[in-house]
Formats: structure tokens, sequence, C-alpha cells
């Protein structure tokens, strides 16, 4: 887990994601999530980053961390960006909304606003999957009515010269447009 500017009590964003957030596969100085930290610095915002996202995490390890962090952390913003590995490993889709939801709540409970990042399926899935998977996301963020980045690889999903070998994981030159995706949504929360 990485803790950027905690020295100070400057209000926290808490990241807690999985692999697409703890930089799978490259430097975590690379990654978006510290980019989001220099972005934060260079536009004078006084935001601490703590990027607790593990890698392979799904909904339901999430659903089962979430409040110890919240605690210890006390964030004014949580970017929940976790069900790419539900959806990987064909885990229910109910258990996933079930999860997400829960974890809404529990931030929102916390005092945090919330920005939930949405992720697509590759087609092999088939058309019911993938459109269940994805409608959760949507869904929970039109009742919650929290922030909502749809798709974390909006622009360049299908560049694979933006991807790792396994076609799952941006590599380095993705991840300024990874951050871009979710800015645009998390600036308007930033107060």
């Amino acid at each position: 887990m990485l803790l950027w500017g905690a020295a100070h009590a400057a209000p926290g964003i808490l990241v807690f994601g999985d692999s697409l957030a703890s930089a799978y596969g490259i430097a975590e100085r690379r990654g978006w999530v510290a980019l989001l930290e220099e972005r934060l610095k260079r536009e004078r915002l006084d935001y601490s980053v703590v990027n607790a996202s593990i890698s392979g995490e799904t909904t339901r390890g999430g659903v089962s961390r979430l409040g110890k962090l919240l605690g210890e952390h006390k964030p004014a913003v949580v970017i929940l960006e976790l069900g790419g590995n539900d959806g990987l490993r064909g885990l229910p889709v109910a258990e996933m909304k079930k999860n997400l939801d829960g974890m809404i709540q529990q931030s929102r409970k916390a005092g945090a606003r919330v920005l939930l990042v949405g992720t697509r399926m590759p087609p092999n899935y088939g058309p019911d999957y993938t459109r269940a998977f994805e409608g959760v996301f949507s869904e929970l963020a039109a009742r919650h009515r929290i922030a909502f980045a749809p798709d974390l690889t909006a622009g360049f999903g299908e560049r694979l010269d933006l991807f790792q070998p396994d076609r799952i994981h941006p590599n380095e030159s993705a991840q300024p447009a990874l951050l871009d995706n979710v800015w645009k949504v998390l600036r308007p929360l930033l107060k």
C-alpha cells in the first residue's frame, strides 16, 4: 500500500482497486495513481493519496477490507475501482453488485464522497454476462447518485499497443489516459 502526502492533515483520497490501480507490471511511480498525486500537486490541490489497491482483488475481498481502511484513513473521497477480477473469474454478477453496493454505503457512512469506476469485459464472456456485468456500475452510480467513470480504458480499450502482452493490463504509455478518465469525474469532487 502506498501512502503519499500523509505528513500533514490534508484531506485524503483513498484509491481502492485492483491491478489496474496498483500499477501491475510497471513501476508504481508510473501508474495512474502516482500520476494523480503529481497532478494534485501541480494544480495546487491539497489532498493526500492512499493507494490501497491489490492486484487480483475481487469485490468480496474488498468489502472485507474497506471498513478498516476507512477508519484508519478517514478519506474525503473514495475511488472505488473493483469488479474486473469478479468478471474475469466469471463470478456471479449479483454478488459483485451486492459487494459494490456495500462498499459504496460504507464509504458514504464514513463521510466520503465516492467515485465508482467501471470496467468492461472481453466479448468472449458472452453478451448476457457482459451486459449484466457492465450494467451493475451504471445502476449503482445512478441509485446512489455518486460520481461515475463508466470505463477506465475509455478511448483506448481497443489499442493493443497500449496494453501489456496479457491484453488486460494497460502499459506505462496508457497510464496518463487512465488518469484522464478518472480525473474528469474526480475533479468536481475536490472541494
